[in-house]
């Protein structure tokens, strides 16, 4: 396999190298690789756990169990007007 690479990361990748930390070329490509990977399964989580949540707010509009606009405005008006507890 070839890649192609902007002079910018080979530069990065010769670094990660020189550091001492890593021992070859490869093995930088392959924990970025690594990395990516763990960064998608990161997001397909936190994307279906958005779309659980999203599922709790159309269950709760199904059930009725929703507010409409005018009314939330006027509670938030109502809690702005009482004196806050903090002092």
């Amino acid at each position: 396999m070839n890649v192609s690479l902007t002079p910018a990361l080979e530069e990065m990748i010769q670094n990660k190298v020189k550091t001492g930390l890593y021992t070859s070329t490869s093995e930088v490509v392959r924990e970025a690789l690594r990395l990516l990977e763990e960064k998608d399964r990161i997001n397909l989580i936190k994307l279906e756990a958005l779309r659980k949540d999203i599922q709790v707010g159309i269950d709760q509009i199904n059930r009725g169990e929703v507010l409409d606009g005018k009314e939330v405005f006027r509670r938030i008006r109502e809690k702005s007007k009482k004196p806050s507890r903090r002092s």
